[in-house]
């Protein structure tokens, strides 16, 4: 049996946790001007939800990146890391531009252009390691949400 390299595992998932606690600490004020300020449209979870949600998913995110980091060196597996660099960079950025910026209209094209990232992340995935990839499922779905919420937010509010 082979053994399960945790090293690997814990160092992805907490660069990527890392990513996320840096944007949500650096969106904290934006973050409760919009609780406080900003009409938001039904369906909109509590705010206790989202740091919740976010840490499962970007464990799940880790997981999958470390799997696919784990795969033999290929051109795709470098496409791969370097798709997963990229979204979760935009992933970052998009806080900042909603919370901070309440820049709405262009926060939703950026959603948009994420979630092409995760989609296309996701399929690159799938042809290395498909399990990297399906653990990405909740996190599109969570994007595909995220949307609905930041067009509610934008149309409400304009």
């Amino acid at each position: 049996m082979k053994a399960i390299p945790w090293k690997t595992y814990a160092l992805w998932v907490l660069l990527t946790e890392a990513v996320g606690m840096l944007s949500g600490w650096l969106t904290r004020e934006g973050v409760q001007i919009y609780s406080q300020t900003i009409v938001q449209p039904p369906l909109s979870p509590p705010g206790a939800v989202f740091p919740i949600v976010w840490g499962i998913l970007f464990a799940l995110m880790g997981i999958g990146g470390a799997r696919i980091g784990l795969a033999p060196p290929s051109a795709l597996r470098t496409k791969a890391l370097i798709l997963y660099g990229v979204q979760l960079a935009f992933n970052f950025f998009w806080s900042i531009l909603f919370f901070n910026l309440q820049q709405f209209g262009f926060a939703l094209l950026w959603l948009a252009v994420l979630w092409g990232l995760i989609l296309w992340m996701m399929v690159t995935f799938y042809r290395i390691d498909p399990l990297a990839a399906w653990l990405q499922v909740p996190y599109v779905l969570w994007v595909s949400f995220a949307a609905y919420l930041n067009f509610g937010v934008w149309t409400l509010n304009s």
